[in-house]
């Protein structure tokens, strides 16, 4: 799967702040890989039309079993929200046993810092 591009579910009102959250994923076999794979397309449709998403991309590389997230929100509330919700609920808690290594990281933008890019998220997360 190729780096999915920046899509905006939602306009962020100009001069807002932004939350912003970048997670790295490395799971423990191949077959964790797969299941990630398997279950990214529910995920990516709910992030679509989520309540105070901004944006958001992802990027794979399921060979080497590792892979990132980055999205913009409204608020850590919208973001908890949509965590707690739809495809992804059961997404994660499926996947959890699957995980080697996990890095979250979370910092603040304006909202015309938008769309976001890969080289902070990725400073942030080593």
């Amino acid at each position: 799967m190729p780096t999915l591009p920046w899509t905006v579910p939602n306009t962020p009102p100009a001069g807002a702040e932004i939350h912003v959250f970048a997670s790295r994923f490395e799971t423990r076999t191949l077959w964790g890989a797969l299941k990630f794979l398997a279950r990214t397309p529910g995920v990516w449709r709910q992030v679509s039309s989520a309540p105070g998403a901004y944006g958001a991309t992802l990027k794979a590389e399921p060979l080497k079993r590792t892979f990132w997230t980055l999205s913009a929100w409204e608020s850590p509330t919208a973001l908890k929200a949509f965590a707690r919700a739809g495809a992804h609920a059961p997404t994660s808690r499926g996947l959890a046993a699957e995980m080697k290594d996990v890095k979250l990281a979370t910092w603040s933008v304006s909202a015309e810092e938008l769309p976001l890019g890969w080289t902070e998220a990725a400073r942030r997360l080593t």
